[in-house]
């Protein structure tokens, strides 16, 4: 299995750097509280100096939104809308450890993450305009097509993991209390994506080796090394982290 966005996306927004980090052996049952709160720290502390709306990581996606014919302050980036529920409630709600966990990363960093359960995805993960016949599942449980030309998460069978580019997963492949084998998904479009990436990828694979010991492979894909290369269920997942 391949993940890795196409060339006509990465054509149209040839700033774009994603962090890609597999792991296995997750369980629902660790505790990262502790470290779940620190990130969100950092996130409050920021948020201290002024509204997610204008950080530079944010009005990047606001500008991608605003190309891709969308109303950014509808439809915001996952990264936003975390960043904008902490500002206002105080806090984050808690669904899953490894999604609390990434959901913090995430305000952190204020780059959006996404969580796949890999049992849940079929084939190649290719990010991309969709054609409209594709199968989005709601967390309600209803069937969507995104609209064509709609940036979504497309696997083998058809199925839309996303809605919106990073505005929505897909309840399909969400993690539940059974996942164990997931891919972590980091997106950014900002000036100075790359290093930022690169930390935001080196957290998260030491917060899986300390809440999970999980076995982790890890990537930061730009146009130069666009694809990560998945390594099957049951096969061998090593520490690395390839640019």
């Amino acid at each position: 299995m391949q993940f890795e966005h196409s060339a006509q996306l990465r054509a149209a927004y040839p700033d774009l750097v994603a962090g890609v980090v597999q792991a296995s052996g997750i369980t629902a049952t660790a505790d990262v509280a502790k470290r779940t709160a620190e990130h969100l720290a950092v996130a409050r502390e920021r948020l201290a100096g002024g509204a997610e709306s204008g950080f530079p990581e944010i009005q990047a996606w606001r500008r991608a939104y605003a190309a891709m014919g969308l109303r950014p302050t509808r439809y915001r980036c996952a990264a936003e809308a975390l960043l904008r529920r902490l500002r206002l409630d105080g806090d984050l709600p808690r669904l899953h450890p490894l999604v609390d966990l990434c959901n913090a990363v995430s305000a952190a960093y204020a780059i959006p993450v996404a969580v796949l359960d890999l049992d849940r995805v079929d084939g190649d993960l290719v990010v991309r305009p969709a054609h409209g016949d594709e199968e989005y599942l709601s967390f309600a449980g209803d069937t969507e097509h995104p609209d064509p030309g709609e940036v979504t998460f497309v696997d083998a069978a058809g199925r839309a993991h996303a809605r919106r580019w990073t505005n929505r997963q897909s309840g399909w492949s969400a993690v539940r209390a059974g996942t164990s084998s997931v891919l972590i998904v980091a997106e950014a479009l900002h000036p100075g994506a790359a290093a930022d990436v690169t930390r935001l990828v080196a957290a998260l694979v030491a917060e899986l080796a300390d809440g999970w010991s999980a076995p982790t492979r890890a990537g930061v894909l730009t146009a130069a090394a666009p694809r990560f290369d998945v390594t099957p269920a049951g096969g061998a997942v090593t520490p690395a982290v390839a640019g």
